[in-house]
């Protein structure tokens, strides 16, 4: 059990999670709209999405330039989510 989570498969698996979460907000705002409109949510869920893809190139011995580039897109959708929010 241990090899498996700190395997890569884990983080995709976490990552399958997100992408379903992504699928089922937005059906469900797109039927009711109530909850959380998609566009609103997107930067937080990339951000996230992002830290969950450095770690798995991170885990598969990727060449750091390719996790470091997904740890700015997080940086930057981070940013843009704290905008977004700010009032």
């Amino acid at each position: 059990m241990s090899e498996f989570l700190s395997s890569a498969l884990v983080v995709d698996l976490v990552l399958l999670v997100v992408a379903l979460e992504v699928l089922g907000i937005s059906v469900y705002w797109h039927v009711t709209k109530r909850g959380i409109e998609p566009a609103r949510l997107l930067p937080n869920l990339l951000a996230g999405a992002a830290l969950l893809l450095a770690l798995r190139l991170a885990l598969s011995d990727f060449a750091w330039p390719w996790y470091t580039a997904c740890l700015a897109i997080a940086g930057i959708a981070n940013v843009a989510d704290l905008r977004q929010r700010w009032r």
